[in-house]
């Protein structure tokens, strides 16, 4: 389990390694796949686990994008997630939660 500290620097870390907003290019869904691995340091990505906090496999992609463009604009409080999705542009976040929303099929498994 990690700590509040340990998973605070990792998401200022990830939030930083991610690609800047701005692009308003289509990301692909290899992209996506790859964008949402950063996510797995703190939720449950692949529906295997079962034990993240909260996990976020399987959200539907409009619940999961809306969340996202909410914590990018401080709708939605949280410092983390802030750092996160402000580093994502629109087109990276919708990747993202495509690519969240399609492991509802590993759920089932």
């Amino acid at each position: 389990m990690k700590t509040p500290s340990a998973a605070l620097a990792f998401g200022v870390m990830a939030g930083a390694a991610l690609p800047c907003g701005g692009s308003h290019a289509a990301v692909s869904a290899t992209q996506g796949r790859a964008l949402a691995a950063t996510c797995a340091a703190c939720h449950d990505t692949d529906a295997r686990d079962g034990t993240a906090i909260p996990p976020i496999a399987g959200m539907s992609e409009t619940r999961m994008r809306d969340l996202m463009m909410a914590y990018r604009s401080g709708q939605r409080s949280s410092q983390i997630m802030h750092v996160v999705a402000s580093a994502l542009s629109a087109d990276e976040i919708a990747a993202i939660a495509h690519y969240i929303a399609g492991q509802r099929a590993e759920m089932a498994q």
